[in-house]
């Protein structure tokens, strides 16, 4: 996914678009410039940045606003930001902003810096399995992440020719229902794809816009589309199939794609929607893929 034009460097960027605190910190993660590692790993859940940063050798930074969580260390000498993101694309599109502000805008100026910095941007999550075969407590990696959201709707952006196609044979093979969004596709970094899809399964993500309806979860509300997951776990693209529900990962191609970012997402299998099961021991398994991420990362 690539931007149909970005700011040019030297516009003067306002105080109502960009926001700071009275610290010089950017407005929701509150963290500055040099707080930021050139690895960022991302989790939804706050508590999962510190499983992530015991890990280091030190911790330099640690910082707390809202949602947001971020530890910044060091590990096998790699200065790295662990940080939560909270749940769902909206939240995304806070994070990716503002990670990308620090990287690349002079916030004392104000305006868009001339040299680039391209972050390495890595969710480690947890989501649903779509496919009988693929077993809780393992590990899936997302080549692409088709958007059941609105997030990316509007930004200005064009297809990469293999999203254009991925994105027609979704429509197709699933006759799209009308009453649902738009979807759109966007592509993982095919390197760090393929560094972290070694020995786990890697397939097509889909990213919902919540965690019931939107996945075809019953309580009390009937979902409006009858044989929804069925569709999408019959989607095949190139040999590459619809693998897993989670609430991120298209937001997060998407932006960090047209912001020239490095951008990839693992999740850990909790859930077999097909098969109906749940982990036993999913923080177990999560702890695994934190592990297994860092190793490949810093190696």
């Amino acid at each position: 996914m690539n931007p149909i034009t970005l700011t040019e460097v030297g516009t003067t960027l306002p105080p109502s678009e960009l926001v700071l605190n009275p610290d010089g910190s950017i407005y929701h993660l509150a963290l500055r410039p040099e707080q930021l590692g050139d690895l960022v790993i991302l989790v939804g859940d706050q508590g999962r940045v510190e499983r992530i940063s015991r890990h280091f050798e030190k911790v330099e930074h640690r910082t707390q606003n809202r949602e947001f969580v971020a530890h910044t260390g060091v590990y096998h000498g790699t200065h790295i930001t662990a940080l939560s993101t909270g749940i769902g694309t909206d939240n995304i599109d806070i994070v990716l902003n503002e990670l990308d502000a620090l990287a690349n805008i002079d916030l004392e100026k104000r305006s868009p810096c001339r040299e680039h910095r391209a972050l390495r941007l890595v969710r480690l999550g947890t989501c649903g399995a779509l496919q009988e075969d693929i077993p809780v407590d393992t590990r899936i990696v997302s080549a692409y992440g088709v958007g059941m959201d609105n997030v990316l709707h509007y930004y200005a952006y064009e297809n990469t020719d293999r999203e254009t196609r991925l994105l027609q044979d979704l429509l197709a093979q699933t006759e799209w229902p009308d009453n649902l969004p738009y979807p759109y596709v966007a592509q993982g970094d095919k390197a760090l794809v393929e560094l972290l899809g070694n020995g786990n399964t890697v397939g097509i993500t889909l990213t919902a816009g919540g965690f019931y309806g939107p996945q075809g979860r019953q309580l009390r509300l009937l979902p409006s589309v009858d044989g929804l997951n069925e569709r999408l776990s019959a989607f095949e693209h190139e040999g590459l199939r619809a693998t897993n529900y989670e609430m991120e990962t298209s937001a997060l191609f998407g932006l960090g794609g047209m912001l020239g970012h490095r951008v990839c997402t693992v999740c850990t299998v909790v859930a077999n929607r097909l098969r109906k099961e749940y982990s036993k021991d999913h923080h177990t398994a999560v702890d695994v893929m934190i592990g297994e991420a860092l190793e490949r990362l810093t190696g």
